[in-house]
């Protein structure tokens, strides 16, 4: 085993123990040396990694509220593009720190969530929330939230577990957008003012045709003819 390598167990160790005391403490202090002690460092090695004590609680947090943090900060108007940014992200952080990921996710006790990761699927519980009032969601906001989770965890450590070298996003991406269109319906189409004119003016004609047909002088083939050419041109518009 490498320095390198050594360097960053002691570094996953700690941020797995800071997370579990943190979680069961239920808002008490932790104290420096329990969270070495679960670890198995000296107090010099968390310095070293973090600064302080409070920087490796900050590491912590920062986990849990960075993903889907688009929920409560967004860059768009539309909520679905940033669950999608949000898939990417927890992707990304898993990638980039296997160890923690793998030590968070993979090593789970039953009945026991994590409250580091509770804080990330809460945000996401909100964000699904919102899509739901916009009459998008095919399930309710907790459901859509346990499946998008289930999937974003476990192509996760799929990816993690491929040699190196050999991660294919695109995968990921594939299941992303196979989720989301499960769970969530289409945005309506929003048509412009021109648009809606013309849709207007066509609905107009139609009605007219249908109250007398015989007035407008045209057959039967080519009143057929028209009303379909109303209904596409209506459709299209």
């Amino acid at each position: 085993m490498t320095k390198k390598s050594v360097a960053g167990d002691a570094r996953d160790r700690l941020l797995k123990a800071a997370a579990q005391l943190l979680d069961e403490a239920k808002g008490k202090p932790v104290s420096t040396r329990a969270v070495c002690d679960l670890a198995g460092v000296q107090a010099p090695t968390l310095y070293h990694h973090f600064g302080s004590k409070q920087g490796l609680f900050d590491a912590v947090v920062e986990y849990g509220f960075g993903q889907y943090v688009r929920a409560t900060n967004r860059r768009g108007d539309d909520p679905v593009d940033d669950l999608r940014h949000g898939w990417d992200d927890h992707v990304r952080y898993g990638l980039d720190n296997p160890s923690f990921y793998v030590l968070l996710y993979g090593q789970i006790a039953p009945g026991k969530p994590c409250a580091v990761t509770s804080v990330a699927e809460t945000r996401l519980v909100e964000l699904l929330t919102e899509i739901a009032q916009q009459g998008r969601l095919r399930v309710t906001p907790a459901a859509a939230a346990g499946q998008f989770v289930a999937a974003n965890v476990g192509m996760t450590l799929h990816l993690i577990a491929q040699p190196e070298g050999r991660v294919d996003l695109s995968l990921s991406r594939e299941l992303r957008d196979n989720v989301i269109a499960g769970l969530i319906r289409p945005a309506p189409t929003v048509r412009s003012e021109t648009s809606r004119e013309v849709v207007e003016k066509a609905d107009a004609l139609a009605r007219a045709l249908d109250a007398d047909a015989g007035r407008a002088g045209l057959s039967a083939g080519e009143l057929l003819v028209m009303r379909e050419w109303l209904d596409k041109l209506t459709a299209a518009t």
